[in-house]
């Protein structure tokens, strides 16, 4: 770190130790675990549309190929392990520095690094729910149940998106089988939220109270480029809150936050902190 970033991650530690911080989260923070984000250097565009609610559900070719496609992302996000900078969040919460976690990621890495009360916005690919009886069942369990019901599929993806959805020419998608739920035959969809839909409304209500009694927001790993993150920004400048933002690239956050540190989040965050007694 030049003498600047040391002058930055400083005042970052000030605030930080001064606790009642709250975390938002985006998939900036789960690059170094090997997940892509969408907008930011390690990014790449995604050459498609990403899927929708609407279309999941009433078109059972597009669900198909997103069923192939996303078995096949699983591995790698299923496989993902938590890097330097989710570890160096759980340890600020189990420090007592954090009073809430919000996140906009569907990885699990936060819990996988051993953080607790982790709003997911919008949900978790380690999770299935069924559209017809409610029941929510693992991921993995899906899988084996996939790759029974395909043994000769063999495609390989040509890249990832932090959803778990990847780039996969159709052609390698005719003949995917696709299961249903194995307790009422209903259409299984990922616990998370699909473009077109809404996050639930009381996750919303439970985020935004905990915006309420901070006296920083820490955003880390977001470009908050879409409103579902950039609102709770928003909300802690009408109330007087700070906003410190550490993430690579620019952000839409910026007019905003009182300091934005432009670096690599597993190389910052281990450097907050640290110099409190019991840390």
């Amino acid at each position: 770190m030049d003498l600047e970033m040391v002058e930055q991650v400083a005042r970052l530690d000030a605030w930080v130790t001064e606790g009642d911080v709250v975390v938002l989260s985006g998939a900036g923070l789960s690059t170094d675990s090997g997940i892509p984000d969408y907008r930011g250097p390690s990014g790449s565009a995604r050459r498609g549309s990403p899927m929708t609610y609407q279309t999941f559900t009433g078109d059972p070719v597009a669900r198909r190929r997103y069923w192939a496609r996303s078995h096949l992302g699983w591995r790698t996000i299923g496989d993902a392990r938590p890097n330097d900078g989710h570890r160096a969040v759980a340890r600020l919460q189990q420090q007592g520095l954090l009073s809430g976690m919000i996140t906009q990621n569907v990885d699990g890495l936060h819990q996988a690094a051993g953080a607790r009360d982790v709003i997911e916005l919008h949900g978790n690919l380690a999770r299935v729910v069924c559209l017809a009886c409610g029941e929510r069942s693992s991921r993995d369990e899906l899988e084996e149940r996939l790759t029974a019901a395909n043994p000769g599929f063999g495609a390989v993806a040509a890249s990832i998106n932090p959803d778990g959805d990847v780039e996969l020419d159709d052609a390698e998608v005719d003949g995917f089988t696709v299961v249903d739920c194995a307790g009422c035959g209903g259409m299984l969809k990922p616990d998370v939220v699909y473009f077109g839909e809404t996050v639930p409304a009381d996750r919303v209500s439970r985020a935004f109270a905990l915006v309420a009694g901070a006296r920083t927001l820490l955003v880390l790993g977001s470009s908050l480029t879409v409103m579902s993150g950039r609102r709770f920004v928003l909300r802690a400048v009408r109330d007087g809150i700070r906003v410190a933002i550490v993430n690579r690239g620019v952000t839409r956050g910026e007019p905003y936050a009182d300091l934005v540190i432009d670096a690599p989040l597993s190389v910052v965050l281990p450097h907050v902190g640290v110099l409190i007694p019991g840390a």
